[in-house]
């Protein structure tokens, strides 16, 4: 071997490794942004539970890091959550220390909000201006950055709908404010994966990429039902299964306002369900029959165990609310098991999303690209 051709091969290894390096950092920064906005998303969801979310009632992106410091300062804040209608129609005769409760919750969700912002954004800088993110890499982590932003207005835009008229947020902002942080997770995600070396050897044709592309749809359509279940309380009804007032296919359903009638918002959320449920299993089975013992029927497995384990809590969750006592009379949803049914839908869609991605492998890396050429 010459000398050009041994210091060719060194200069491409060393390259290598610098490129590897970059990877595994640029990895880890995303993994921490996915945990952060899982654990945004848990926060925001016990937020919703414990009707904290108007306690808040102006947005202060940079001031409203700092919470009240003083008596006259709760006082202040309080005076501003009893000029709104929850306040007046829900909790009327409140007081301080038990709106300091409601308050806490939703300055945590903001503050987290912020937080992410900031490892979001520093990291990136750092990443881009020293060389250590790869071309291919910067449009779109940018793109993420200002979806960030932007989910900052529409979280305000969603409490703006109950400070007024209403006493709760409008169910459809609800969800939109959801689906947009599902949508930051899952690119973040994508990019991890992508980033990440993959195993698995590429299946033939594009049957199987296809359909864990749909499935990841029915993942994000599953939550989106599930937010307006929430933002309308529609899990606190018909709380049995698997019949849902009585039959499989209730009575009463209203289709010509299907997403502003709580029994059809429910009932849509169960039948997605069980479609999810369905497409997983088939998922499983066609890929355990045709690529058995490949890493891809394997996440297809593990996938249908966290889709049943997502059902199971679900359920649980539904029957738990319809539990009463001499104590609790009316139904109450129990925010341990909501929560981590919250949780485990992120946790499904981020596997969804990986799974997704392994069809299609890690991203060429630019010295593989140099050297095809």
């Amino acid at each position: 071997m010459t000398d050009s051709a041994i210091n060719l091969e060194t200069r491409v290894f060393k390259e290598i490794k610098r490129i590897d390096s970059n990877r595994r950092a640029v990895r880890i920064w995303l993994i921490v942004v996915a945990l952060a906005i899982l654990a945004l998303v848990l926060v925001g969801g016990a937020t919703r539970l414990t009707d904290s979310g108007l306690s808040i009632t102006e947005w202060k992106p940079i001031h409203g890091v700092i919470p009240p410091l003083n008596a006259a300062e709760w006082q202040e804040e309080f005076q501003l959550y009893q000029r709104i209608p929850e306040y007046s129609q829900v909790n009327k005769g409140m007081t301080v220390e038990e709106f300091k409760t409601i308050f806490w919750w939703e300055w945590a969700h903001r503050l987290i909000a912020r937080s992410i912002g900031v490892i979001f954004a520093l990291p990136l800088l750092f990443f881009w201006s020293t060389g250590r993110l790869e071309s291919r890499l910067k449009w779109p982590l940018f793109g993420i950055l200002c979806l960030g932003g932007l989910q900052g207005a529409i979280g305000w835009w969603m409490v703006s709908s109950g400070l007024s008229k209403r006493v709760d947020v409008s169910q459809y902002r609800l969800a939109i404010h959801l689906m947009v942080a599902c949508v930051i997770f899952a690119s973040v995600t994508w990019v991890w994966r992508a980033l990440s070396s993959h195993t698995g050897r590429m299946l033939p044709g594009a049957g199987p990429a296809v359909l864990a592309g749909v499935i990841v749809l029915l993942v994000l359509l599953q939550i989106y039902l599930g937010a307006l279940v929430a933002g309308l309380d529609a899990g606190l009804a018909y709380n049995t299964w698997p019949l849902m007032d009585g039959a499989l296919i209730p009575g009463g359903l209203h289709w010509h306002s299907a997403f502003d009638d709580p029994k059809t918002v429910q009932f849509l959320h169960r039948m997605n369900a069980y479609l999810l449920l369905g497409m997983a299993l088939i998922q499983w089975l066609w890929l355990a029959t045709t690529y058995r013992g490949t890493t891809h029927a394997n996440r297809a497995m593990v996938f249908f165990v966290l889709v049943c384990l997502q059902a199971f809590l679900g359920i649980t969750t539904l029957i738990l609310a319809g539990i009463t006592t001499d104590s609790q009379p009316v139904a109450h949803m129990p925010i341990g098991w909501a929560l981590a049914h919250q949780g485990c839908a992120i946790l499904v869609l981020g596997f969804a999303i990986a799974h997704w991605r392994g069809f299609y492998g890690e991203y060429p890396r630019p010295t593989d690209v140099a050297l095809r050429g």
